[in-house]
């Protein structure tokens, strides 16, 4: 019974939150009020049905029942608990009812969290995302159904990919769709703002905390993407350009450039259609994002379905949002009067050239992921783009980009002048590039690119570290400072502190494949490992042989490392599980092979590296989340008074 009551549960899920997207936004258009006060109720009551449904799914893996298609294809009655909760969403159907479930988990934030705002302007948030709801319901009802179930009963169940049978599958996903599904929300403030009429600061303000939100659970999903790719596929590499990972790094870009679009947008009444594209292009290409994994169209070891029939749902609902909201944006653009006007020189420039940039970064990585399908799909040969090509276009553009993310927060609002600006950043710039220039030299063979990337992420802290200096001397009470002001430096000081990582291990990580047998020892980054035996054992379903690697240097044994080979029960899928001995300044990697002789000697191919500084790649992304959720947290988005709008309304149309 417990299938039928999810099936049914979606079913009704359909049916309210057809209903909330049809008031929603005729509510928030007539103003009737009998129909906008049962927006919040419609969607507390989605909400409900979404978690019943999510529920039931859950608790027919945790009881293994194998009536039903989807948990027999990704669980097993030997599989830990712990993966069999978090194997709901190891799979199509299942990682689609999380999507659902995220969605309208925003939607019960929206309407618990913004009892501040018009009543119109909620109904008109909710609305569509009520409509966007039930595109993702019809898509799961109709070709991708969790409950579905089977005649024939099997025993046990095929098992969980064994790739997904780790930690990272608890928090990775569930982190990375909050990111994905969080850009609706923007996405919906425009398109209610273009629905009202009212392109304004108070649009914005609303707008930007939710933006903000959504780009930091996607800063914390990619980062905690890279991390399980890195121990768990026991390549060594944290970022591979896989169109899958490109495929969430493109509304990241994207959306880091809204929330400071939406700051202009918000303080000085600018950028006010250049904001609301950079929404629906955000939203947009989380919808191409579920496209590409979904659709049958890629083949990598993130992608979910191999259907291209749900790819052609999923690629028609794309074209009904971002054609339906650029048609509304078209309508109304036109009517929007222009802002007021800034000098060359002025904090807007170099928030706009930034935006810029980052978007054409988006646009950059976009065409390395499509162009091989595009001529795939034309028959014109197999081809493909790799870290070559993103290396070589998406570097160049973001060393501009960092360049005026520091010059853009000494700049002044509407006019400053060059010479100014270049006293206040010129000590720190030659104290950046001095240092830069000399670091490499202590790390080995000294490098242009190296050197480039030490100078830019030490300019950007030195200047952070300036500016707060100069705010705490000048304020009598620097506790009263805005969590904004904080939070911007700490997201800066997280971008310099991931460069440094990419330019430290990108320029001196050491790398050696061998042959080991017993007792045979080998050299990287001043390790020495050294084979000291190979056992067998026995996990809840896998078996492995694990190695045991003695760890030292200078000959001082820091400690024992044991990697494993396990081989799984259910698929006798081999499965590398890296040894990882971390420090702050770098990690030392050490990964088992195949057993390449046997006999009463042994010899094993191990592959072991040394990465300087890895581990800050992934510490600038958790800094970049803690200054964007301080600055969220700022009391302006914490205050209950409803502000009045500063903005402009588009003629002819009711506000």
């Amino acid at each position: 019974m417990i299938p039928e009551l999810g099936h049914f549960s979606l079913i009704l899920s359909l049916f309210v939150a057809l209903v909330l997207g049809l008031l929603g936004l005729a509510g928030g258009q007539t103003g009737r009020r009998d129909w906008l006060a049962l927006t919040r109720p419609a969607t507390q009551a989605l909400w409900l049905l979404t978690a019943l449904g999510y529920g039931c799914l859950t608790y027919a893996f945790y009881s293994n029942d194998f009536s039903v298609v989807y948990v027999v294809q990704h669980s097993n009655s030997h599989l830990p608990d712990i993966y069999r909760i978090a194997g709901v969403w190891g799979g199509h159907e299942g990682s689609l009812l999380l999507w659902h479930f995220m969605l309208t988990t925003w939607m019960l934030a929206v309407s618990l969290f913004s009892r501040q705002l018009p009543d119109t302007m909620v109904a008109r948030v909710l609305g569509v995302l009520g409509l966007v709801a039930v595109g993702f319901l019809v898509f799961m009802l109709f070709t991708s159904n969790p409950f579905l179930r089977l005649a024939d009963i099997p025993a046990d169940g095929r098992d969980l990919n064994p790739l997904l049978q780790d930690p990272g599958l608890v928090f990775h996903p569930p982190m990375l769709y909050m990111g994905y599904v969080g850009l609706a929300i923007p996405f919906a403030f425009a398109i209610a703002a273009l629905l009202n009429g009212r392109l304004d600061a108070a649009w914005a303000r609303w707008s930007r905390p939710w933006a903000t939100a959504a780009w930091i659970f996607l800063t914390l999903g990619i980062a905690l993407g890279s991390w399980w790719a890195y121990y768990e596929l026991g390549w060594g590499g944290w970022w591979f350009w896989d169109p899958v990972e490109n495929a969430s790094f493109l509304p990241w870009l994207v959306s880091a450039a809204l929330i400071h679009s939406l700051a202009v947008t918000e303080k000085r009444g600018l950028f006010r259609n250049w904001t609301i594209v950079l929404a629906i292009t955000a939203f947009s290409l989380s919808l191409l994002g579920t496209f590409l994994v979904r659709s049958g169209v890629l083949t990598s070891v993130h992608a979910f379905a191999t259907d291209p029939r749900r790819g052609v749902f999923i690629l028609i609902f794309l074209c009904v949002v971002v054609g339906g909201s650029l048609t509304l944006f078209a309508m109304r653009a036109g009517k929007v009067r222009s802002g007021g006007a800034f000098a060359l020189v002025s904090r807007e420039t170099f928030l706009l050239l930034n935006n810029v940039l980052l978007t054409t970064a988006a646009a950059s990585v976009l065409l390395g992921t499509l162009y091989p399908l595009i001529v795939d799909s034309l028959n014109l040969g197999k081809l493909s783009v790799g870290p070559p090509y993103f290396n070589a276009v998406f570097v160049p553009i973001m060393v501009p980009v960092l360049l005026f993310m520091v010059v853009g927060t000494f700049a002044r609002w509407k006019s400053d002048g060059a010479l100014d600006l270049a006293r206040k950043l010129g000590a720190s710039a030659l104290a950046s590039l001095v240092l830069g220039c000399s670091l490499p030299l202590l790390a080995g063979p000294w490098s242009a690119l190296a050197a480039l990337g030490l100078s830019l992420a030490l300019w950007i802290v030195l200047s952070s570290l300036q500016q707060i200096y100069r705010q705490v001397r000048s304020t009598t009470n620097w506790r009263a400072t805005p969590w904004s002001f904080w939070g911007m430096h700490l997201a800066h000081i997280g971008i310099a502190v991931s460069v440094v990582g990419v330019t430290m291990v990108k320029g001196y990580e050491t790398e050696k494949d061998v042959r080991m047998g017993l007792g045979d020892t080998v050299a990287v980054g001043g390790y020495t490992f050294r084979l000291t035996g190979i056992r067998e054992t026995e996990g809840p379903n896998y078996r492995a042989d694990v190695g045991d690697v003695e760890l030292s240097r200078n000959g001082q044994i820091l400690r024992l490392l044991h990697p494993e080979k396990r081989t799984y029960f259910s698929s006798a899928m081999p499965m590398t599980e890296a040894a990882i001995d971390t420090g702050l300044a770098r990690d030392v990697y050490v990964s088992l092979g195949e057993r390449l002789e046997g006999g009463e000697h042994p010899v094993w191919a191990v592959r072991v590296y040394y990465k300087p500084f890895v581990n800050w790649i992934w510490g600038g992304g958790l800094l970049m989340a803690l200054g964007g959720a301080m600055a969220t947290l700022d009391r302006r988005y914490r205050s209950k008074r409803a502000r009045a709008a500063t903005g402009v309304t588009v003629k002819g149309v009711a506000a």
